[in-house]
């Protein structure tokens, strides 16, 4: 029997049992349109994490206060560091310039710098604001950050009473928007403004921060040492090396310290170490939810299973004339297998264009129901998730209905055109 002719017939028996197919079908929908939706937020998670993460640069290692869980330390409310860090230990001492000579003997270091950073009172045009400040090497630090200038230009050598501010610091913080050339007052300091960022929406990105030459940072933020750092960064020559470069630095700082691993009390991190964690959790996280919506996937298998016993009980006689008449077991299991298919396209494809406009219509949700900002949701529908889902819907539903075309192909003429 040709392909098209088993494929009329397998039509024809989903045309005669309409009700009972549907109510196959929708299962399907619900299962493939659940799991659709789920991935595309995982999907979308993961993008989020990398285009925040990315905007701290994979060559970028921080070295930063506090040993064992601490990630990073902060002297008085100071900021600083990578994200997800926690408080330091109490016993935890600050870096200092010692630190940062023994870290330039590193091989593969291309650039060094010491930051100072802290929390200070911002006042301009009468209003005032609480705003993170952050010291740097004005020489070193425009090669090492991946911010972009909107406007103005970076640090000088020389400066001192010049600030660079964050985007949305520069936006959002007074009702009139901060520019180039603007003087603002931070501690009773008067500063000129020399240049604005870009907005990043990264996590460890500069958009809240005013960043000014180290020297100027510690005659203005309190509890500043002039030998002490925050944190100190480095940029590596080479991505490859990051590893080995903090494994090396680890050591160097250990016996410049006079520390036991027990007494640590400093840490490293790189940008690509903790992207490659917050990766693994999100697909870790996509991973279990798929799996549940994978259940709804379960119910419907057993739905078509049961809808082609019912087709074979009610077509027996009708095999019974097809095998008298010539056609072979393959024959009748082909029309069956492609009935199940066919149900399982049906409802791939439903359950596409349902997942589809669900996952479209979940960052529109976020923002009205539970107050996300623009960027609090993401979700990506990408073509292979799509095939993917469709090739398990048309699959579940041969798999499915194995088992009730073996049991037809397999039924005597005599006895199904008896069967009553």
């Amino acid at each position: 029997m040709k392909i098209n002719k088993s494929l009329k017939l397998a039509v024809n028996i989903i045309v005669h049992s309409k009700l009972r197919t549907w109510l196959t079908i929708i299962g399907i929908v619900i299962g493939i349109a659940a799991v659709v939706a789920i991935v595309s937020i995982g999907e979308g998670m993961q993008q989020n994490v990398e285009s925040r993460l990315g905007g701290l640069g994979a060559d970028i290692i921080t070295i930063s206060p506090g040993g064992g869980r601490a990630s990073v330390g902060f002297r008085g409310g100071h900021g600083g560091g990578m994200p997800g860090s926690t408080a330091t230990s109490a016993t935890a001492e600050n870096l200092t310039k010692k630190d940062v000579l023994v870290l330039q003997s590193v091989e593969g270091v291309e650039y060094i710098q010491g930051i100072v950073s802290g929390r200070g009172e911002m006042y301009y045009l009468g209003e005032k604001a609480t705003v993170s400040v952050e010291g740097v090497d004005p020489l070193v630090w425009k090669e090492m950050t991946t911010s972009e200038l909107e406007s103005g230009r970076f640090l000088g050598p020389s400066d001192y009473n010049v600030v660079i501010v964050g985007g949305r610091i520069a936006k959002d913080t007074f009702k009139q928007p901060l520019t180039v050339n603007r003087i603002i007052t931070i501690e009773e300091k008067a500063f000129k403004v020399v240049g604005i960022l870009k907005e990043s929406g990264g996590f460890g990105g500069d958009d809240n921060k005013i960043i000014m030459p180290i020297k100027a940072a510690r005659d203005t933020l309190e509890d500043v040492g002039s030998d002490e750092f925050d944190s100190i960064t480095l940029k590596v020559a080479n991505t490859d090396d990051v590893d080995p470069i903090m494994e090396e630095a680890d050591k160097k700082l250990m016996i410049s310290r006079h520390l036991t691993e027990k007494e640590k009390d400093f840490r490293i991190s790189s940008s690509q170490s903790i992207q490659e964690t917050m990766s693994d959790i999100t697909q870790t996280m996509t991973l279990f939810l798929g799996a549940i919506a994978a259940v709804s996937l379960l119910v419907g298998a057993v739905g078509i299973a049961n809808t082609m016993f019912t087709s074979v009980l009610e077509k027996t006689k009708e095999i019974g004339i097809m095998k008298s008449i010539g056609a072979k077991n393959s024959d009748i299991m082909m029309i069956f297998l492609l009935n199940s298919a066919i149900v399982g396209l049906v409802g791939g494809l439903l359950g596409i264009c349902l997942g589809t406009g669900i996952s479209s219509l979940l960052p529109f949700l976020g923002m009205r129901l539970m107050g996300m900002g623009r960027d609090g949701m993401t979700t990506v529908v990408t073509p292979m998730l799509l095939i993917y889902a469709l090739l398990i819907s048309i699959g579940i539903g041969m798999v499915a209905g194995v088992i009730p075309a073996y049991r037809a192909s397999k039924l005597k003429p005599v006895d199904a055109l008896r069967y009553e």
